[in-house]
């Protein structure tokens, strides 16, 4: 009897191994950079570090903040991150460019980029033609904040340098330029654009926090802040990329469980300092723009582009592959592993 457990141990032992060397990360300490990381857009990013899903996959993630999402790219081009928490736009219009990243998980449905103006301009505000001229502070040039602008002034057929974009950051800085009146408007994200709804320093002239909003900018489905690296990594680090995916997977399925209390009692202080009750206001206007399972759907990516080729020159110049902008099957087998 124990000659013949022993040699059922071993057999199951033998039959592990394939499975558990396919498992060896290649690369376990690893770096993303991100544009903003206590912005509501990468809230995923930091419920996965918060909970430890990071560590639980072998992973050591060292996360990198930079002012935009324009900069966190450059870190990923640069070499100096491996991974980037960004919008999925940057895939479409880096190909462009003649370079290959790919988004592996999608974080955020929505892309809840809200544009506000001072009261005196928007009450001359009646469409994106009246933004003609205009100071518009985003998080940083080329960031998805001033995708989004670019966008609204194609839909009135301006061109992207019809208004002059300043960078002013997703941070507390925002805010006080804004209130300062040293910007006529501003598009960004939350906790930044209801920290100024609520102090009145500016109207909602375009908001994307809602489904309605997204269908009358982008058409309805789309793919907005994305986790994303070069096809090169991907390639080279399989393992290691399904590492990160399994471990966003399952902070977007907590995302979906918890409450908004569980949610502000997991971020670190510092993202609400001294007003919760604020941070939670925000929080509700984002909740339903969270990705399920991470996927990026053919139709998102279609939206997304439709978006960009109606004001980047380089990306209406070139024959794009949507099809190797993103991977799916990361996400995929994390959401078998976490249903």
């Amino acid at each position: 009897m124990r000659k013949t457990i022993t040699s059922f141990l071993l057999l199951a032992t033998c039959l592990c191994l394939p499975a558990l060397a396919q498992q060896k990360l290649e690369k376990s300490q690893i770096t993303i950079s991100v544009g903003g990381k206590s912005l509501f857009y990468y809230l995923p990013l930091t419920i996965a570090e918060r909970l430890g899903y990071f560590k639980d996959e072998g992973l050591n993630v060292e996360i990198v903040d930079f002012p935009g999402g324009a900069k966190a790219l450059q870190a990923l081009l640069g070499g100096s991150a491996d991974l980037v928490s960004g919008a999925y736009e940057h895939t479409i219009s880096i190909q462009a460019k003649g370079q290959a990243i790919k988004a592996v998980v999608v974080q955020a449905r929505y892309n809840s980029i809200v544009l506000g103006l001072r009261k005196d301009v928007a009450a001359r505000y009646k469409s994106p033609k009246d933004l003609k001229g205009l100071k518009i502070g985003v998080t940083a040039p080329g960031s998805a904040t001033n995708m989004f602008v670019s966008a609204l002034l194609a839909k009135d057929g301006l061109k992207p340098d019809a208004v002059s974009i300043i960078g002013v950051g997703a941070t507390s800085g925002a805010v006080a330029i804004m209130k300062k009146g040293e910007i006529d408007g501003i598009a960004n994200l939350d906790p930044v654009i209801t920290q100024l709804e609520v102090g009145g320093d500016m109207v909602t002239v375009a908001d994307t926090r809602t489904e309605q909003g997204m269908k009358e900018l982008y058409g309805g489905d789309y793919a907005a802040s994305s986790v994303y690296a070069t096809a090169q990594f991907i390639a080279k680090n399989p393992n290691t990329t399904q590492a990160v995916v399994n471990a966003m997977v399952r902070a977007l399925r907590w995302l979906q469980q918890a409450t908004p209390e569980q949610i502000v009692q997991t971020v670190p202080p510092e993202y609400y300092g001294n007003d919760k009750g604020l941070y939670k206001v925000a929080l509700m206007k984002n909740l339903k723009g969270y990705s399920a399972d991470g996927t990026v759907s053919a139709q998102a990516a279609q939206n997304v582009f439709k978006v960009l080729n109606s004001f980047e020159v380089t990306v209406q110049k070139a024959k794009i592959d949507l099809s190797k902008t993103y991977d799916n099957s990361f996400a995929l087998k994390a959401a078998q592993k976490y249903r």
